[in-house]
């Protein structure tokens, strides 16, 4: 019975041992596959991304392999792996990268650089002047007397061969009887000799060209032959058709040799001197063509040929005259008139051309930003030639049907300064960036905070002013520039962005410094009600170009 008893317990202690021992086994394995599930489940470690080189803050094509500064003491900014990718490879890293939105809110226009003729007109003011070369001055030869006028009023209409005045000169009538008295020696020597008849001829001869010499009509001197009297008295006639511009002749007077009695000028064809302003004298040709406008005759346009330039300078306004010759048939034209006159000027060839409102001039030199994608824009610097009236002629730097920036090219540039500002800085968070003690930042992974490309506030509006296309906001503090609340006036980007606001109004806007000192608003939107406002915040204020600023810290 002991026996029995005693198996039967070693039988249950063994059942027992060896489900203990099952259950520790199972227990062990379960806690294992908890653990290999747990790190299976578990986040990678964030890898170590591989720097490439660093490139130029300030877009251009400029790449080094090791840390360094621009001219401007800006930081290079660097390029990683991932990055370098994405912007298209090592070629692309001088590309500025802006969203769509931002686009859509900067107002951005491109337009393709495309050959054409690069044309100007060349605008100056003028004068109308007679025509030189039809001037003409009547002046006796001899004294005399003025017997009778014929045309006694200035600016008399007066034919070619119309009587102006008729003169006595004691002189001219004794010039008459001499030639009249060897005209009767010749005819009376007629049986005389040689030598006789010839001295009689020279004489009368010589009495005959005096009387020419004075400006005697032949008519009058055939009539002094046939009749074979001196006539007391000689009539003066207009040489030309034209107008009786200058008067001096007075019934009875007396004057002398050389003296001009009146000048007839025809008008039938002018002068218009113009005033070329000294930059622009190199376009001008001799044969081209040129426009005048008459503000007396409005709905005219004349048109004419140059037909010299002048040699000299007038240095007080700095300008060179330029002569264009007009046709004046029907006398419309009056001399000392003002006159309008455009120079249509250029090349003959087309030519290469972007809008030059698509140029960025520093001064030392010209950038135009092309788009290489949607969103993508790459610098070039690129060398001009001739400029038109909105086209400029591009050397180098572009190519035919490439997109170029031509609206708010400068929000753009400087989108992108502000970009290499925030870069060189060393990993300062701006807007968009992750909030401290959350994500994967706060887990320790490595991360880079996206560039500022613009500066987000809000305030209320103080003033507006559409004439300058200025705001004045009151606004509340600006992290991304260590701002505190102040006052401040602001340009806006396009003058809709000033349509619906009003003083006092709540708004949220965004704004980027155009260049330093001057900040322009891109974007502004009205808010349900004024955010409170720090009255005594301190803090610095910028040294603002555009806008005048003031807080209650100073």
């Amino acid at each position: 019975m002991k026996t029995a008893t005693t198996l039967l317990a070693l039988v249950v202690l063994g059942v027992v041992g060896a489900a203990a021992a099952g259950g520790y086994w199972l227990g062990t394995r379960s806690t294992v596959a908890a653990h290999e599930a747990a790190a299976a489940t578990a986040p990678a470690p964030a890898p170590q991304r591989k720097l490439l080189y660093y490139r130029n803050p300030m877009g251009l094509a400029d790449t080094s392999p090791t840390p360094k500064k621009d001219p401007m003491g800006m930081d290079y900014i660097a390029v990683y792996e991932g990055e370098d990718k994405d912007a298209g490879g090592p070629a692309a890293a001088n590309q500025i990268r802006i969203s769509t939105d931002k686009i859509q809110k900067l107002g951005v226009r491109t337009e393709a650089a495309s050959a054409r003729l690069v044309g100007k007109t060349v605008r100056a003011a003028g004068r109308i002047d007679p025509d030189e070369r039809r001037m003409y001055a009547i002046s006796p030869k001899f004294e005399g007397y003025v017997e009778r006028l014929y045309v006694n009023v200035t600016g008399q209409p007066v034919g070619k061969g119309q009587p102006l005045f008729e003169v006595y000169s004691p002189e001219l009538v004794s010039a008459q009887r001499e030639y009249l008295i060897a005209m009767q020696g010749m005819q009376a020597m007629k049986d005389a000799a040689p030598e006789a008849q010839g001295g009689m001829k020279q004489l009368a001869e010589s009495s005959l060209a005096r009387l020419r010499n004075w400006d005697l009509a032949p008519e009058q001197l055939a009539g002094l032959v046939k009749t074979g009297e001196a006539t007391r008295t000689i009539t003066f006639r207009s040489p030309v058709s034209g107008l009786v511009t200058e008067k001096k002749a007075i019934q009875g007077m007396r004057f002398m040799p050389g003296e001009a009695l009146y000048q007839v000028t025809d008008l039938s064809s002018v002068w218009v001197v113009a005033d070329v302003f000294e930059q622009d004298i190199g376009l001008v040709k001799t044969g081209a063509k040129a426009k005048v406008l008459i503000n007396a005759y409005p709905n005219q346009v004349f048109e004419g040929r140059i037909t010299y330039v002048y040699p000299t300078m007038k240095a007080e306004t700095r300008t060179v005259a330029v002569r264009i010759e007009l046709a004046n048939p029907g006398q419309l034209l009056k001399p000392a008139m003002f006159a309008q006159v455009e120079l249509p000027v250029g090349g003959k060839a087309p030519v290469l051309t972007v809008p030059d409102s698509a140029v960025i001039d520093s001064g030392t030199r010209k950038i135009v930003l092309v788009q290489v994608q949607e969103g993508r824009f790459e610098p070039r610097e690129v060398e001009l030639g001739a400029r038109g009236e909105s086209y400029v002629q591009v050397l180098k730097g572009v190519r035919e049907g490439e997109q170029v920036v031509v609206a708010a090219n400068f929000l753009i540039d400087a989108e992108s300064n502000l970009k290499a500002a925030v870069g060189g800085l060393g990993g300062h968070a701006g807007h968009g960036s992750a909030a401290a003690g959350s994500g994967p930042a706060a887990s320790g992974a490595t991360s880079l905070a996206p560039p500022v490309v613009g500066h987000k506030a809000e305030g209320s509006v103080d003033s507006i002013d559409p004439k300058t296309g200025t705001v004045s906001l009151n606004h509340g503090p600006v992290a991304t520039l260590k701002w505190p609340a102040m006052t401040m006036e602001f340009k806006a980007a396009n003058a809709g962005l000033l349509q619906g606001l009003r003083p006092g109004q709540a708004v949220a806007f965004e704004f980027v410094e155009r260049q330093p000192g001057e900040y322009v608003v891109t974007s502004i939107a009205a808010q349900p009600r004024a955010p409170t406002v720090d009255p005594g915040a301190t803090g610095a204020v910028p040294n603002s170009g555009t806008g005048k600023s003031s807080h209650s810290g100073h």
